[in-house]
């Protein structure tokens, strides 16, 4: 009898493992872009619907715009755009906090939001998350995600 209830157990323990591994692989990533802009977006097509930057620079062959008054997820942020000859490369948004609790709540609701959407990150879980403990990253084909809270200035950024 005892046998048999490990056996049970066992075979159940497998069977969920098998189903998370299964919907792991199942869930495909959404589209990686930013600020709803496909990457290679001429800054020509960027500045269209965008508007003029609050300032714009050139450094290492990147052109580089700044905008400021945008939200992103209810959260106040300026937001850093690159580009290079091929179009659109990559972005940052800072999220502008003022104090312990809205930090930790923005960082907390982003962190949730990038999660349903993209699936779990290696430094979200384990181990790493307690080397790591307000850090995200997400590598996927379409491009990377990093989600921080910069402890030095106080503000996340992704």
């Amino acid at each position: 009898m005892k046998k048999i209830v490990i056996f049970i157990l066992m075979s159940f323990i497998l069977s969920a493992f098998i189903f998370a591994q299964q919907s792991a692989q199942d869930k495909i990533p959404a589209e990686v872009t930013f600020h709803n802009f496909p990457w290679g977006t001429s800054l020509s097509d960027f500045k269209a619907k965008m508007g003029e930057p609050a300032s714009a620079e050139i450094n290492n062959g990147l052109q580089s715009l700044i905008y400021d008054n945008i939200r992103v997820s209810g959260f106040p942020v300026f937001m850093l755009v690159y580009f290079s000859k091929n179009g659109l490369e990559g972005g940052t948004y800072y999220f502008l906090t003022y104090d312990i609790d809205q930090l930790m709540r923005c960082y907390s609701e982003l962190r949730q939001e990038l999660r349903d959407r993209f699936g779990p990150t290696s430094l979200y879980n384990g181990i790493l998350r307690e080397l790591r403990p307000y850090q995200c990253v997400w590598d996927l084909p379409g491009g990377f995600v990093h989600l921080s809270v910069n402890t030095r200035q106080g503000e996340p950024e992704t």
